[in-house]
């Protein structure tokens, strides 16, 4: 059976088309919810979008996320559906980081790449259209995630394993899409998945020693283990965006970073509307508001990259004065 051909909606205009009354309704029900979550961090948001999809015929959406940039993911889904909320910045603090190195000759890795949102939006002419190398372990996930790079001229490489601190097996678990893990028990609904480490990616020829990297660290409790396969990488012009649960008081990952390794940390503070230098772990405590939002922290060593953040603090700064 031919699926139907995904609804269509561009973020820039907000014009839907191809949807039924039904999906109509239910697009303005998944604004209007993330409007009003947005108060409490879109806490309750994700199931009560999922239990709507089950009312719903089984079919994509496709989102104009810039005029070069087209994401595809299955109507009504409760992660993902925050995006019909034109207003709604995933992950500004990544997005503000992209966007001011559009300029920039790097490559961006994305470890944990889902569905492949940021790697199809770093890839596109408005963020520069750097070559991308998308990672994702599920079987489900890669799915969709390669599908995604189809829709967008197959412009990203895509990578079927988990990154670890070594190469191997490992078994991949969960009930989320955007939560899988190959930390836990064994599940016998899981599925047994490849694992390399940041380094293999040179040794295997995917990046070259000398390069500008940035690498996206999503990789659900995992990020310390990616972090020791990566030594030599990380020693170069190379910055690491690691994601840091709300629900982690003890800031595991941010600890480990300073407290083992000479990367250099910084973390977007969206009072000042600029990313601050984590020298202790007290800022975390104040930014870390809400125990079910990732929060995501910067290491790195480079000069480079760490000229590049004062640059882009500079500028908000600029921007704030002319307002």
């Amino acid at each position: 059976m031919i699926p139907p051909a995904p609804i269509q909606f561009d973020r820039a205009t907000g014009a839907l088309e191809g949807a039924s009354a039904l999906e109509r309704v239910a697009a303005y029900a998944l604004v209007m919810g993330a409007r009003v979550s947005s108060a409490f961090s879109y806490r309750g948001y994700n199931a009560a979008a999922n239990l709507m999809r089950k009312a719903l015929p089984e079919r994509d959406i496709a989102i104009k996320l810039n005029s070069d940039a087209t994401f595809v993911f299955p109507y009504g889904d409760g992660y993902w559906s925050k995006l019909l909320e034109r207003s709604y910045r995933y992950e500004i603090e990544l997005d503000l980081l992209f966007a001011h190195s559009a300029d920039v000759d790097y490559t961006f890795v994305d470890c944990g790449a889902n569905y492949g949102y940021w790697s199809v939006l770093v890839s596109s002419r408005p963020f520069g259209a750097h070559r991308t190398i998308a990672i994702e372990p599920s079987r489900s996930n890669f799915a969709r995630l390669a599908h995604n790079a189809k829709v967008n001229g197959d412009r990203f490489e895509t990578l079927k394993c988990a990154i670890g601190a070594a190469r191997g097996t490992a078994r991949l678990s969960g009930t989320k899409h955007e939560a899988l893990s190959i930390v836990g028990h064994d599940d016998a609904t899981g599925e047994d998945v490849p694992v390399i480490r940041l380094d293999d990616l040179i040794d295997d020829g995917h990046l070259a020693v000398g390069g500008k990297y940035l690498v996206k660290l999503d990789v659900e409790g995992v990020e310390i283990d990616a972090i020791r396969g990566g030594e030599r990488l990380l020693q170069g012009d190379t910055a690491i965006l690691c994601e840091e649960h709300g629900s982690d008081r003890a800031h595991t990952v941010s600890r480990f970073i300073l407290e083992n390794t000479p990367l250099k940390l910084v973390v977007y503070d969206p009072g000042s509307n600029k990313f601050e230098a984590v020298v202790d772990l007290a800022i975390l405590d104040r930014i870390k508001v809400a125990s079910n939002v990732g929060y995501n922290v910067v290491g790195t060593a480079s000069a480079f990259w760490q000229a590049r953040i004062e640059n882009l603090n500079a500028s908000a700064a600029k921007r704030a004065m002319r307002n």
